[in-house]
């Protein structure tokens, strides 16, 4: 079985962007942002409960200390992973990210669309998770501008200082990827039934075709993780 990546976690949110919206249109795409949502938020969730457990302030530092993941050495190996300058450090904390592994694996696809409606809601959906009183904008990204603009406001880092994530809360890519399986899955079957089950389903066969069935079978051996809490 090979290292789980950020690419693969990036195929499971456009395939279901793909079969959402080809049954279902709009209603599809509002069911993915619906999705893409609570994912992010629950993300976003797990941080702030570490960060109260540890007595520190649900503030941009320490959202950015706790955050669970760091780019894979695979897609550093292809050089796909996160990159680009910081283009203030105060009193907003603004970032230009020129090169992206999920933007890669929209782009690889041909899903661009999809890739715009999910960076669109991302990012500023795990700080909400994490303290919906913080602010972060992603006014624009790289899909359809070359590069994407993500902003901290009131973030005042000191100048060329970024905090570091704390390891001992990184999580693997295989349980981001079974995380965002099992949201997507339970928000589309929520609203659309048993079609949403064929949806789930058919995304499920679609990764086991692609990436193989054993790391198919660890996508749903998180099915009864409860991605709300921490552990």
């Amino acid at each position: 079985m090979h290292e789980f990546t950020e690419k693969h976690h990036a195929f499971i949110s456009a395939m279901f962007y793909v079969l959402l919206t080809e049954k279902f249109g709009e209603r599809g795409e509002a069911a993915f942002v619906h999705a893409t949502q609570r994912y992010a938020e629950q993300r976003g969730a797990r941080m702030a409960q570490r960060a109260i457990r540890d007595g520190k302030p649900l503030n941009f530092a320490t959202y950015r200390a706790y955050g669970e993941w760091v780019n894979t050495q695979s897609v550093k190996d292809e050089g796909c992973d996160n990159q680009g300058p910081v283009l203030s450090y105060s009193p907003d904390f603004t970032e230009k990210v020129t090169m992206c592994p999920w933007a890669a694996q929209f782009k690889e696809m041909g899903l661009e669309k999809a890739g715009t409606v999910y960076c669109t809601h991302l990012d500023n959906s795990v700080v909400r998770g994490f303290n919906p009183y913080l602010v972060y904008e992603v006014p624009q990204s790289m899909h359809e501008h070359g590069y994407c603009i993500q902003i901290a406001r009131g973030a005042n880092f000191e100048e060329g200082k970024i905090p570091q994530k704390r390891r001992e809360y990184l999580k693997g890519l295989d349980y981001h990827c079974g995380h965002v399986y099992k949201t997507f899955s339970s928000i589309t079957i929520a609203i659309f039934g048993l079609e949403g089950q064929k949806i789930a389903t058919e995304v499920l066969s679609k990764f086991g075709e692609k990436y193989g069935q054993d790391m198919a079978d660890v996508l749903t051996k998180y099915y009864d993780t409860d991605f709300d809490v921490t552990k």
